[in-house]
């Protein structure tokens, strides 16, 4: 089978991810060419990459371009991505500039694959927390109809990119030795911290940080429902890989805790661990690196009618961000969306 010529954009840890994804999944790739804004040779998933510069004459005879929408490469988008339409290509853009945009299809491909169906050329890859939230609520949604949505998060330091990675492990390493401990990355020390503030306040949300608000604005838009009640608080946590959510959703209709287990055992893309007894719940440590949204800690809300309270686990980079944009093409070919080759 021929393949496609395929663009990534971006040489951080989401664009090196999804150069990774690419390969494992035997995607059929003719031509593949890594972007960044300003050209190199550099080490990517174990191999070597002549960078080319991000300009607008470099996305022609692209079929698919990745946008890894964070670090240096964050806002190319914004930049290059409708231009990238505009000479043939297919864009998943894992920022969110786009994201609420009208025009723009916000898609988890186990959630809501129909909204591609109508696609103008560019696909937004959701944020990283609601991916793997959505992913959890839908088949739960499919059966008891949502009615309200409470989250709070415990978010991974790569969310923040390489550097905040590299911050966190030389804080470590300076506590132990008894160095002060340089802050950069964050408005305090995240080793041995926990920081409830992702992104900044926005008047739209008062009182609400930009993570919160895309998590709330999200769902709403992949789900289709405007008026759904969501709250969320996000907290950046000292944890290398994964993020995990503890959300609490409130149904119009009767739902158990079994019917909830069983639903999300049946869910594509989900994998239930749950046996609190036997202390079996889903752990950061043991998501990083894999593809599946785990759920457990499963049970009723004892004290709100038809609710259910669970605990979401997921790598936020893999999930959260590369393997559903590589997902999100997949979902096109096998719907006719994008011509086989």
């Amino acid at each position: 089978m021929a393949g496609y010529n395929v663009a990534v954009v971006g040489a951080g840890a989401v664009g090196e991810e999804m150069l990774k994804v690419l390969r494992q999944r035997n995607f059929p790739i003719n031509e593949l060419k890594v972007m960044a804004r300003t050209p190199r040779r550099q080490t990517l998933d174990g191999r070597e990459f002549d960078i080319a510069a991000t300009t607008e004459d470099a996305f022609d005879g692209i079929d698919i371009a990745f946008f890894a929408g964070t670090e240096g490469e964050k806002g190319a988008s914004q930049l290059f991505g409708w231009e990238a339409v505009q000479r043939g290509a297919v864009v998943v853009d894992n920022g969110d500039d786009w994201r609420m945009d009208p025009r723009v299809p916000l898609v988890v491909p186990e959630v809501n694959p129909d909204a591609l169906d109508d696609h103008q050329g560019l696909i937004s890859n959701p944020n990283c927390s609601t991916i793997q939230m959505v992913a959890a609520l839908a088949p739960l949604h499919r059966k008891a109809r949502m009615k309200r949505v409470v989250v709070s998060t415990y978010q991974s330091v790569s969310g923040s990119g390489s550097g905040a990675i590299r911050e966190l492990e030389q804080q470590i390493k300076d506590d132990v030795e008894g160095r002060e401990l340089e802050i950069k990355e964050y408005p305090y020390q995240i080793h041995c911290n926990l920081i409830p503030q992702i992104s900044k306040l926005r008047d739209e949300f008062p009182g609400y940080y930009g993570e919160e608000i895309k998590m709330i604005k999200e769902t709403r838009k992949i789900f289709g429902c405007p008026d759904l009640a969501v709250s969320a608080t996000c907290v950046r946590v000292p944890v290398m890989r994964a993020h995990s959510e503890a959300v609490n959703v409130q149904f119009e209709n009767p739902i158990t805790a079994e019917e909830a287990r069983e639903a999300l055992a049946n869910a594509p893309g989900i994998e239930v661990i749950d046996d609190p007894a036997n202390g079996k719940y889903p752990m950061p440590l043991f998501a990083d690196g894999t593809d599946a949204v785990y759920v457990g800690r499963i049970r009723q809300d004892h004290c709100c009618p038809n609710t259910i309270d669970m605990w979401v686990v997921s790598d936020n980079i893999r999930k959260g961000a590369a393997l559903n944009a590589v997902q999100i093409i997949e979902c096109m070919i096998e719907r006719g969306l994008i011509e086989r080759k």
